[in-house]
């Protein structure tokens, strides 16, 4: 029996809508994207297969909002809606900010272009697609928040992954084994999206307002938390940002 079989009996026996349902399935167990509670964006959601795993992952506690231009059957969940629409309309976008209340935790996208046959071609749009999927969970993340995108092989996906990079603390390419041997899919699995103002290496003067509970000065560069050891409160410092997590960084007293 092929993967390809093998995936699809699978998922008519454990009635997923889609055999890509287990690629979410390995992507959540090799970089644990979702817990309990979570709010999810999939983004060219239809038919329903990752809407179903993420449902699962995130529980009833969860919201798991899908997006495509295709209708979506409805799913037995109380914790999915679907929205029909171009995920980059301002319309759908404005739904879409209602339905989730908020911030997303995780954005996921399995959108692929209508395939030609011609490699350069399918490559360049499967990328395009990518950043526009990357241009929504940019807006639509929480700091700390993960996003995920497919995407096939080639030589525009070096300077894709840089632009995600700059965005979360790290970006790792993911083949899972549900994807055909053949195929050249891939996803970009970004972890901890980082909304600081201040970047490794930048100096800045501060005021530090608090001491932690580890003794370290706290300052507040547009309401992100800089920890400065050696600092007390009152003190204004010039400081040298040396780490920046996604919602709080530390930094150095600059001699």
């Amino acid at each position: 029996m092929t993967d390809r079989d093998k995936y699809y009996n699978k998922a008519k026996q454990e009635e997923y809508r889609s055999r890509s349902a287990y690629k979410l399935k390995q992507l959540d167990e090799t970089a644990g994207l979702f817990s309990s509670g979570d709010t999810v964006v999939d983004l060219g959601a239809a038919p329903g297969g990752w809407l179903q795993v993420a449902a699962e992952a995130v529980g009833e506690g969860g919201t798991v909002v899908g997006v495509d231009l295709q209708r979506i059957r409805s799913l037995d969940s109380p914790a999915v809606e679907t929205i029909r629409g171009d995920m980059t309309d301002e319309e759908t976008n404005s739904r879409l900010r209602t339905a989730i209340g908020g911030d997303a935790d995780v954005v996921v996208s399995d959108m692929a272009p209508n395939m030609t046959g011609e490699y350069s071609l399918d490559h360049a749009r499967s990328v395009h697609l990518a950043r526009q999927a990357f241009g929504v969970a940019t807006d639509l993340l929480d700091a700390g928040g993960d996003f995920v995108a497919k995407v096939f092989d080639g030589p525009d996906l070096d300077a894709l992954r840089d632009d995600v990079d700059e965005e979360f603390q790290y970006v790792r390419e993911v083949r899972p084994d549900a994807s055909r041997q053949e195929s050249s899919e891939l996803y970009l699995v970004a972890k901890g999206r980082t909304t600081a103002p201040v970047a490794v290496g930048d100096e800045v003067e501060v005021d530090v307002v608090d001491v932690g509970s580890e003794g370290d000065g706290v300052a507040k560069v547009e309401e992100f938390t800089l920890f400065v050891p050696g600092t007390e409160e009152g003190e204004t410092v010039r400081v040298r940002v040396t780490d920046v997590k996604p919602r709080f960084g530390f930094a150095e007293i600059v001699d």
